[in-house]
């Protein structure tokens, strides 16, 4: 299947390559890993306000970000994408670092919370999500509860516990972030130790949710937005931010990114413009997708927890890019086939 997807994702990228660019037509070519469900609202609302065809491209969920990243990069040559709407910013280090983004600094940026952005313009955050670990409480006594990443290696819940596979989405982020914050040596040994510990490895951060929901395990890895969903669900779990005491939670901010020789770069940047605003971070976090606004003052529901209430795990977004890029392939890959 994964060679499957590989071929397909060329033979478009080729056909695309054949076809002419559009250079009237009033529209916006949007690739986005955040869920359908929470960026086509947002799509058709610019869509409406500016009177600019959205055409929206969204991945899937087992390869949230990959198969879009690499479809960004088999296309350099020709783009075919004006912006690359990124649930993180650690694909959008990697574009950059491969020259297929180019720097845009929105007058919209203004008033955001520093530190998440790139320095260069290269990419733009906006709403973020945390990592959490979901528990059900069924199966987690009070007093029991996971607060950190090392519950995972503790012989206790041995076979008791899951996350996703650490080669897609924000699981690889994850990964990425806890090398930068350990050392390679302390981080491999973590890795070992969920390996010995039985933990399970799924498809998804949402069959993560899925599966501790149902009690099939006791807790797991998950993102704030699919853990809401349980909760709104009224499914038997509880949710934590972990390493409160430690190394703090890994905040995942969305990444606005202008595509370097987009066929509708006055329209790209427009449709950036736009998510930069304090009416979409507003609508992000009243969603189910309960995503924190990284612009301080936004109206959020009382039971949303803010960036700034979070211990955050103190990372270097722009050198995440490169960590995973050596992880992937290499260690990751390598721990993936032993699971």
């Amino acid at each position: 299947m994964k060679i499957h997807s590989t071929i397909c994702i060329a033979l478009i990228s080729v056909l695309a390559a054949c076809a002419p660019r559009s250079e009237t037509r009033n529209e916006v070519i949007v690739y986005t890993s955040v869920d359908d469900v929470f960026a086509r609202p947002v799509a058709e609302r610019f869509q409406q306000e500016t009177g600019i065809e959205v055409k929206l491209v969204p991945d899937t969920e087992e390869t949230k970000s990959t198969g879009l990243l690499n479809r960004l990069i088999a296309e350099k040559n020709r783009p075919q994408a004006d912006v690359f709407w990124s649930g993180d910013p650690v694909r959008a280090a990697i574009l950059k670092s491969k020259g297929i983004s180019q720097s845009y600094v929105s007058p919209k940026a203004e008033g955001m919370t520093e530190g998440f952005s790139d320095s260069e313009g290269h990419w733009s955050a906006l709403s973020a999500r945390a990592r959490v670990i979901i528990y059900n409480t069924d199966l987690v006594a009070p007093g029991q509860e996971p607060k950190s990443i090392e519950a995972f290696l503790d012989a206790k819940w041995k076979g008791k516990a899951c996350i996703a596979n650490p080669l897609f989405g924000t699981t690889s982020m994850h990964a990425a972030a806890l090398f930068n914050q350990l050392g390679d040596a302390k981080a491999k040994a973590f890795f070992a130790g969920l390996q010995a510990n039985e933990v399970a490895m799924l498809s998804s951060n949402g069959e993560v949710k899925r599966r501790v929901s149902a009690g099939d395990f006791a807790f797991g890895l998950t993102d704030t937005d699919d853990a809401s969903v349980a909760m709104k669900e009224e499914k038997s779990v509880g949710v934590l931010y972990p390493d409160q005491e430690g190394m703090g939670a890994l905040i995942i901010p969305n990444a606005a990114v202008l595509i370097a020789d987009c066929p509708n770069l006055d329209n790209g940047r427009a449709f950036i413009d736009y998510l930069l605003t304090p009416e979409v971070e507003q609508a992000l976090a009243e969603s189910e997708a309960v995503q924190m606004p990284l612009r301080p003052g936004v109206s959020v529901p009382d039971d949303l927890t803010r960036v700034e209430d979070i211990k955050a795990m103190q990372v270097d977004y722009a050198k995440l890019g490169d960590i995973l890029e050596d992880l992937a392939p290499g260690f990751l890959k390598s721990w993936v086939d032993q699971n």
